[in-house]
């Protein structure tokens, strides 16, 4: 039984059944079922055989009825249709066969891929009808090719399918040649083709990525970004047909910045959440997109990432192509959109936040040049107000003044005058960048002024050890130099290589080259690390780790010199190598004066001396006190030669004083002969403060051996750093010449143990308790730390809540190294940090403002002795009254010992039994 049925006009494809099952046909989005038998199926082994090959295309077109189609039945076909249907058939690539003027088609399993849901209704129907939507773009190569009988290549085409159920846009590289009958004549159309759609749809997305990168480039201002971003989206608006970029404001809000593609107005100006800008309509905009112009009916929303762990930084809105399924590809590319403009937004923040702090520390620069050049004559006024009278005191009186006065008199001067020259160097420095400092250059002989400058420091390099050789022929004419700044320029750079030179020697060459004067000062010193070089001439650098003579400085000299170099319209460079040495070049235009007046300078020996701390005085050095060595000996280490001449002659009336430049020569020192204390500098070349500390706690035999620090690191926190690195006292630099004597006497009694025990009479057991009456506290018995056996440790805190956790550290440690049982070890830890608490929270007024702690093991007996130096108060108002005392008691026996300069209180926990031990 037959049945036909119209679909739109034409005649639909005629399947037989199988198996009683009727093979289906899609046509125009309707399923169009044929019951129908073939007669055709019957005919000849030659109409087999057109079909022949196992393509899935070839099994339908052999059970398909020819005979309803124009090209009648498969028995009556020409051979050449026949063999061009053979070879659609057997190709793999996408071909199609159109076959007379109806177009009927014939393609392949390839093919029938590109078309979609047109398969298979497409087999054995018009071309023309099958792709009507595309078919504008298809007929005018299609009927060239037939009509002229040459073959097109048409690469990229623009082709609109209705394949998937919305009218896609696809690109096809395809080739249209005339297809040949029996007698030679135009019979149809053979087309070879690809689908490329990925491929140019990949690249426009690319290429308008890299367009949005572009644009955004390194922008400041966010919202200009915004415009330039939307600008370039908007040049190629297929894939983005319309844009939206949202900005978030301090409030966190999304505002508006930049939109293309619509009217600015449609879309809400300010919205809360990105959620809200989801729900804007899209089709209700009114906008077109795509290759064909249809309307934008979908958009989505991406959230522009602060970046890791941080707030959203906006929201971009952008459309979608109607003509393109928004697939994992698709969403792939507006993700990498909203990321680059994303990272242009963070880049841009990050850009306004870093001009931001520019500005801000200009500005603190500028308040800083303001500041120096204010303080200015506040600085110079006392430092001329002491330097004078000094120097008048000399001139006037020297001869006639004891030695001793004299020297004293001497080491002020010569101090004093270096601290003129750092202040008069930073001043300078700092009305350099300011902009208010030129120089005023003069005709100068340059080549004997240099030998002269190089000739101060000639001495100080001797005393080193070293030669210091100056080659400076005479020029061929008068150099135009400032000769203060290039007094500067010379003293500094060979006051450097003498500081960090130990072996060899110093080379100071003047020549003229041309134009310009160059000046090399050559050294065989430690040299520079490549990576120090590029930082060497900036302000307040100083090379880490490098061996010098002294470690003072302001790291301001190399960067003045660069300054100074500069005014004169030259340059200077460095070339050095770690262990070999460094050479600077200094170059500069002879140029012409500016002035014939000569300014005037100070005397060329005081600035070098002042340039050299480390170097030994030929005065205080010379002539050192007898001493008596009544208290014992101290070793005196710093790396300033007037500081150990000072120390010397301060200490010598009472104790026997040996000095060393740094921490390896007083190691040396102290394997020699040990010494009863130690007084060092923190800051100095090599070894310093804490190596040399760290050096003698690890031998045994120097490991008692009492450390004080001076240091010109003031502060607490510096204090707290010294203790807990195991010093037994620390002193802040400038300091009275009594307090450090009288450190000196207390470290050095509490190491022998000669202080007496407390009468016992006086001891109770601690508890809180109320101020007393003035008169009361004065009678009470005094209170010192109880007698050490030889094996005690002592420490000294300073008397606040921040030497609790040191405090601890070292408890804790020396009880693990004398093998105490943790549990009891703990106890003893909270007992003695108790105490230690209530000597910080309790003692007002002390006499010093520090609490000492020894702590003596012996055969499994632990004592523990905390003594502060004020006079008992209570803290607020009692409503802990009473429970440090029973904490302590809980875990040892407590004995206080209160007294007008101090209260000692004495933690004692005994060895324990061998019951207790095996408990």
């Amino acid at each position: 039984m037959y049945r036909d049925r119209q679909c739109g006009g034409r005649s639909a494809a005629r399947f037989p059944t199988s198996g009683g099952v009727p093979v289906p046909r899609r046509a125009r989005g309707r399923v169009v079922l044929e019951v129908r038998v073939s007669a055709d199926a019957a005919v000849g082994p030659d109409t087999g055989s057109v079909f022949a090959g196992g393509s899935e295309n070839g099994r339908l077109m052999a059970a398909f009825d020819w005979s309803a189609t124009p090209v009648g039945p498969v028995a009556g076909w020409p051979a050449g249709l026949r063999h061009a249907v053979r070879t659609v058939l057997a190709s793999r690539f996408p071909m199609i066969l159109t076959w007379g003027p109806q177009y009927t088609q014939f393609y392949n399993d390839a093919y029938a891929t590109l078309i979609g849901a047109k398969h298979p209704g497409a087999i054995g129907d018009d071309l023309r009808v099958t792709l009507a939507e595309g078919w504008a773009a298809l007929k005018e190569p299609v009927e060239h090719a037939m009509a002229a009988r040459e073959a097109s290549w048409i690469p990229q085409l623009l082709l609109l399918l209705e394949r998937a159920g919305y009218r896609e846009e696809t690109y096809f590289t395809v080739s249209h040649a005339p297809a040949f009958g029996d007698a030679g004549e135009v019979a149809g159309m053979h087309a070879v083709c690809t689908e490329v759609t990925r491929q140019v749809v990949a690249e426009r997305r690319q290429r308008l990525l890299h367009a949005v990168s572009t644009a955004a480039g390194r922008r400041e201002d966010e919202r200009d970004l915004a415009v330039q971003v939307c600008r370039a989206l908007g040049d190629d608006p297929l894939d983005v047909p319309l844009t939206a970029v949202y900005l978030t404001d301090d409030g966190g809000r999304l505002r508006r910045a930049a939109v293309t593609g619509v009217d600015a107005d449609r879309l809400p100006a300010v919205a809360a959440t990105a959620e809200e800008l989801r729900r804007v309509d899209a089709a209700a905009l009114g906008v077109a997109g795509g290759p064909f112009g249809d309307a934008v009916t979908d958009a989505v929303v991406l959230p522009l990432s602060g970046g890791a762990g941080r707030e959203p930084v906006g929201a971009l809105l952008v459309g979608v192509n109607p003509n393109r399924a928004l697939d994992d590809e698709y969403r792939t590319f507006h993700e990498l959109l909203a990321g680059q403009v994303a990272g242009a937004v963070v880049d841009a923040r990050a850009y306004a936040a870093e001009r931001a702090r520019a500005e801000a520390l200009a500005e603190l620069d500028r308040a800083k040049t303001t500041f120096f050049s204010d303080v200015s004559h506040e600085l110079r006024t006392p430092l001329t107000l002491l330097l004078a009278p000094i120097t008048d005191a000399l001139a006037e009186s020297g001869g006639g003044l004891p030695p001793a006065v004299r020297d004293r008199l001497t080491l002020a001067l010569r101090n004093g005058q270096r601290l003129k020259r750092l202040v008069d160097d930073l001043l300078e420095f700092v009305s350099i960048e300011s902009g208010r400092t030129a120089a005023v250059r003069v005709g100068v002989d340059l080549a004997a002024t240099t030998a002269e400058l190089a000739g101060v420091l000639r001495a100080a390099a001797e005393r080193a050890g070293l030669t210091l050789t100056v080659d400076c022929p005479p020029l061929p004419r008068p150099a135009a130099v400032d000769p203060r700044m290039w007094e500067k320029v010379v003293l500094n750079l060979v006051a450097n290589a003498v500081k960090y030179t130990f072996v060899g020697g110093i080379g100071v060459r003047l020549r003229a080259e041309g134009d310009d004067v160059v000046l090399q000062v050559s050294d065989t010193g430690v040299g520079i690390p490549a990576p120090e070089l590029p930082a060497l001439f900036e302000r307040f650098h100083r090379v880490t780790d490098s061996p010098a003579r002294s470690r003072e400085g302001t790291g301001l000299g190399l960067a003045l010199v660069r300054e100074l170099v500069g005014l004169h319209g030259g340059t200077v460079d460095v070339e050095s190598e770690p262990g070999v040495g460094s050479t600077f070049t200094v170059r500069l235009p002879f140029g012409e004066p500016d002035t014939t007046e000569v300014p005037p300078s100070v005397p060329a020996a005081v600035r070098g001396a002042a340039l050299t701390p480390w170097d030994d005085g030929p005065s205080w050095s010379d002539r050192p006190a007898a001493p008596t060595g009544v208290l014992g000996t101290v070793l005196v280490v710093d790396d300033n030669a007037d500081m150990r001449a000072y120390l010397t002659r301060l200490l010598a009336p009472s104790w026997t004083v040996r000095t060393a430049a740094d921490g390896e020569e007083a190691l040396r020192d102290v394997a020699r002969s040990r010494p009863d204390v130690v007084l060092t500098d923190v800051m100095m070349p090599g070894v310093d403060g804490f190596g040399l500390l760290r050096a003698l706690r690890a031998d045994p035999d120097t490991r008692t051996v009492p450390v004080v620090m001076l240091t010109a690191r003031a502060g607490q926190e510096a204090a707290v750093e010294g203790f807990d690195a195991g010093v037994d006292d620390y002193l802040a630099k400038p300091f009275e010449s009594a307090e450090l004597l009288g450190r000196l006497r207390s470290v050095l009694e509490r190491s022998r143990g000669r202080r007496a025990p407390a009468p016992p009479a006086a001891a109770a057991p601690i508890a809180p308790r109320p101020p007393r009456p003035r008169a009361e506290r004065a009678a009470s018995v005094p209170a010192p730390v109880p007698a050490a056996p030889a094996s005690a440790t002592a420490w000294r805190f300073p008397s606040t809540p921040a030497s609790i956790p040191p405090l601890r550290r070292r408890l804790r440690a020396l009880l693990a190294d004398a093998g105490l049982d943790e549990d009891r070890a703990y106890d003893l830890l909270l007992a003695a940090c108790e105490a230690a608490t209530n000597a910080v929270e309790h003692a007002q007024d002390p006499t010093e403002p520090f609490v000492d702690v020894r702590v003596a093991v012996e055969d499994g007996a632990v004592e523990i002795a905390v003594r502060d130096h004020g006079q008992w108060r209570e803290r607020t108002a009692s409503m802990d009254r009473g429970r440090g005392s029973m904490l302590m008691s809980a875990f040892a026996d407590v004995v206080a010992t209160p007294g007008p300069t101090g209260t000692t209180v004495v933690i004692r926990s005994p060895r324990p039994s061998d019951g207790d031990t095996a408990a």
